[in-house]
């Protein structure tokens, strides 16, 4: 197998990252990818940055083993938890992670923007640097969600318990006119239709997604790795958490979402 036919490998704290798996899958269609799901060490965002970096440094070392060309971080907290350590130990292998997308809502003009995350992802320079750049221009209601993201891991069984916690959660912010949700953490996309019926207002959510895949892209290209033919593309599953039941439920996240 040549450099440009070896698969993207993908990897979140659980199943989050499958809502930035279908977005990349969409952009590049002639790749194939590895999405591993650490499920057994979920969440990442109620850990220490320390645990996280060697979560996630033991993740790509998974997805190496698979010999994978190039690896997304498909979680907020990873990101800016691990992103440059990974990148120091991994020195070959390009290396990107997703961002809160707080510039692009910015940038579309909201005025009043609820930036929803793991505690961890808050708390970290990263989010506080933009919060600092742009809190003065607009609106910015930050919101630690402690076990939303955990919730989001037991699929379409866990629905009840997580409108219990988003009514809860947003209780703090739905008073206020927000036109525009942040999704800081990869599970929440599956649950963009709670959220909307919760805040009861028309607004718009901003993931990352598309600027990462274009990213993505642009970062094969540089290398000549990208792909661009395949008669039949591929998506694998691995999981820490190595049972039937839950690559099932990534099978089932990945081809229909749990809204």
């Amino acid at each position: 197998m040549n450099e440009q036919e070896k698969a993207i490998g993908v990897f979140d704290s659980g199943v989050g990252g499958i809502s930035t798996l279908q977005v990349l899958a969409k952009m590049l269609p002639q790749e194939n990818f590895i999405f591993y799901g650490d499920s057994a060490n979920a969440p990442y965002g109620e850990k220490s940055g320390a645990e996280v970096q060697v979560l996630a440094n033991e993740v790509v070392t998974q997805l190496q083993a698979q010999a994978v060309k190039a690896v997304v971080i498909a979680c907020n907290t990873a990101t800016s938890a691990a992103k440059t350590e990974l990148i120091a130990q991994h020195p070959t292998l390009p290396i990107l992670g997703i961002e809160p997308a707080l510039k692009a809502a910015v940038d579309a003009g909201k005025q009043h923007i609820l930036v929803m995350a793991t505690p961890l992802t808050l708390s970290l320079a990263k989010y506080k640097t933009q919060l600092a750049k742009w809190g003065q221009q607009q609106a910015i209601y930050s919101l630690p969600c402690p076990g939303l993201a955990d919730l989001i891991e037991g699929g379409a069984a866990a629905l009840p318990q997580i409108k219990v916690a988003l009514n809860r959660l947003l209780a703090t912010v739905r008073q206020q006119p927000i036109d525009a949700v942040v999704l800081g953490c990869t599970h929440y996309p599956f649950i963009t239709d709670l959220i909307r019926e919760q805040l009861g207002q028309p607004v718009t959510f901003y993931t990352g997604y598309e600027g990462l895949g274009r990213n993505l892209q642009h970062q094969l290209q540089q290398r000549n790795l990208l792909r661009t033919t395949n008669a039949h593309p591929t998506v694998r599953f691995m999981s820490s958490r190595d049972t039937p039941a839950e690559l099932a439920l990534y099978q089932q996240l990945f081809a229909q979402g749990l809204k």
